[in-house]
């Protein structure tokens, strides 16, 4: 594999994946309990080994299609695909094949376009979800001293603008209008990388996090970075994902290489409410109608179901080897997981990534 490509699936790994070498299999559940409980959760998962390269997902507001974000291989593979699935089968509905490899998402509140970053060449590109063709693409300027584009990660749509996290040091954020993918701002002096994205209704301010243990609260209509949290201080943090409890006023973070832990911050302060001590967590995603905390743990390959209020495990599902994405469906009944393999050193995978359906209500 040449150095352009290792350094960019470096950049692509410590942002939205990691990779180990840890080998493992199909996804299983294991919870608290008789094997026999254990064997009944693992009957209930629907899983579809669907290809290489699998990362973020979306619904369509309807419910009716689920799109899987696919970078397709890292070795002697160009381009990427994303794929459209039946979201109570996971029966693929659809292909569309794209030059450039995918990695996050973001879904228009009208569920007309998809919009994916194309992290290792800097820039984010629509899907028309009627036709399903590539109809709009931005490839941002900025180059890092080696030359590489700076790696686009996270993605948010807000008020008709599409917030797209920059892995770089420094970061940025870039502002880009939905509509026509222009770009309209750059949000400067971002952190080391930047990862996680978030708006809140409540405080009507963007939350980024960054690979110097710093959550940004930035204002979406002037842009300008008014806080600077830093919830572990001195102490070595690479944050990455966020979710929000919008009655509780909680913030969750996420953190599986530096702190290897889940922080719980008050949103209008950034006071840490909560360090949980449930080790590295990567996805995360809160669930209101269910009181219950979601986390993807890679390194031992669980995806772990928290109560919200306690912070105790109700449940722990191994989906082996490296549980990676979250998504919530809109009734809070079903939780969808993208399962990926580790790579090889040539680049290549030990076998298809997956995706799998997790019924909560059984």
């Amino acid at each position: 594999m040449n150095k352009k490509r290792s350094a960019l699936m470096l950049l692509v790994g410590l942002a939205l994946a990691g990779c180990s070498a840890q080998q493992g299999g199909g996804a299983s559940a294991t919870a608290t309990g008789t094997p026999a409980a254990a064997a009944t959760q693992s009957a209930q998962l629907q899983k579809n080994a669907l290809g290489d390269g699998l990362y973020e997902m979306a619904l369509t507001p309807d419910g009716r299609a689920l799109y899987v974000a696919s970078a397709q291989g890292f070795k002697d593979v160009q381009g990427g695909a994303i794929y459209k699935l039946d979201p109570a089968t996971l029966k693929v509905l659809g292909i569309t094949h794209t030059d450039l490899k995918n990695f996050g998402v973001a879904m228009d509140p009208q569920g007309k376009t998809l919009y994916v970053t194309n992290s290792l060449d800097g820039g984010v590109s629509a899907l028309d979800i009627a036709s399903g063709k590539i109809t709009g693409r931005l490839l941002f300027s900025e180059r890092n001293e080696k030359g590489f584009p700076y790696g686009a990660r996270e993605i948010l749509w807000h008020d008709g603008q599409l917030f797209i996290g920059g892995v770089a040091d420094p970061g940025v954020i870039w502002v880009v209008d939905a509509k026509t993918l222009k770009l309209k701002k750059r949000i400067n002096n971002a952190g080391k990388w930047v990862t996680g994205l978030h708006y809140s209704a409540q405080t009507q301010r963007l939350y980024a996090a960054n690979g110097g243990g710093e959550i940004l609260v930035i204002n979406p209509r002037s842009y300008a970075i008014e806080q600077r949290w830093q919830p572990l201080g001195e102490k070595p943090a690479l944050l990455l994902n966020l979710a929000e409890d919008k009655q509780g006023g909680r913030l969750f973070v996420t953190d599986n290489s530096k702190a290897k832990t889940t922080l719980v911050l008050d949103i209008r302060s950034g006071k840490l409410i909560k360090q949980l001590d449930n080790g590295d967590s990567l996805a995360v995603k809160y669930n209101p109608q269910r009181q219950e905390l979601y986390l993807t743990q890679r390194e031992s390959g669980k995806l772990l179901i928290l109560d919200a209020h306690s912070y105790a495990t109700k449940r722990s599902v191994s989906l082996p080897p490296h549980p990676n994405s979250l998504l919530l469906s809109a009734d809070g009944q079903t939780l969808y997981v993208t399962v990926k393999q580790a790579f090889n050193k040539d680049g290549s995978t030990q076998g298809p990534d997956s995706i799998v359906r997790v019924p909560l209500n059984q």
